[in-house]
């Protein structure tokens, strides 16, 4: 199944998301404002479609009230936030049982603080019936007080749960430098990289330019090797 989202600047080409999207990993990078959230759920649509559900973890710990409107359809949009507690739990075995696309505040202060200590919010993402048979979404932690104690530290263990997966993942976050590491450039087989300022192993004379919904997509090119060496690039715009 092809999804349609957007077209590219430099070709005739329309943009389409497809079933190797369900098992690969995107990045969506850029500043407040760029198109991440519009962009992250076109791919949550197209993942929903082809009869997978979802995770989307929001850091940013939301009521209800506060997420946009574009993820509340009555048929695709369950609410939790994430607290320690057996009622908290037996919710979310109900929802994880009945399939349903979890949209799930989270304040990352329940992380722990040494990377030797499993959190209870690090076990509720790793639980079994999760990995096997949904899609995640992570939306950016703005403050990583109380994960670790640097971003990094954040990435690597992305980088381990994404082993544990059946599908893939999305991560939308700020541009960071950690984003050219070799591994994390591995883990990413599609990159979407939007309107920002501070991003300095890209043009950001042409970065600061781009308009809403208007990013630097690059992808990898499906082969056997584990060389991060055959990329193509383009300007794409994301429909409205």
């Amino acid at each position: 199944m092809r999804y349609k989202i957007g077209h590219f600047q430099n070709s005739i080409a329309t943009l389409e998301l497809k079933e190797r999207t369900l098992y690969q990993n995107t990045l969506i990078l850029g500043e407040e404002g760029s198109g991440k959230t519009h962009l992250a759920n076109k791919i949550r649509h197209f993942v929903m479609a082809n009869g997978i559900p979802t995770l989307y973890l929001d850091f940013s710990d939301p009521s209800i009230e506060k997420i946009e409107e574009k993820f509340k359809d009555a048929d695709t949009f369950f609410y939790l936030r994430f607290e320690e507690s057996d009622e908290f739990e037996a919710a979310l075995d109900k929802a994880i049982a009945e399939r349903r696309n979890i949209y799930m505040a989270a304040n990352p202060s329940y992380f722990a603080a040494k990377r030797n200590v499993k959190s209870k919010l690090s076990r509720m993402i790793q639980k079994h019936d999760l990995l096997e048979n949904y899609y995640y979404f992570f939306h950016e932690i703005e403050s990583l007080n109380g994960f670790y104690t640097k971003f990094e530290d954040f990435i690597y263990y992305i980088f381990d749960l994404v082993n544990m997966k059946k599908y893939g993942f999305t991560f939308l976050a700020q541009p960071n430098e950690i984003f050219e590491d070799s591994r994390i450039k591995l883990l990413f087989t599609f990159l979407y990289l939007g309107r920002c300022s501070n991003a300095h192993y890209y043009n950001t004379s042409v970065l600061r330019s781009l308009k809403t919904n208007t990013f630097y997509y690059q992808y990898r090119m499906d082969n056997r090797s584990l060389l991060f060496n055959q990329i193509q690039s383009d300007i794409a715009i994301i429909d409205a």
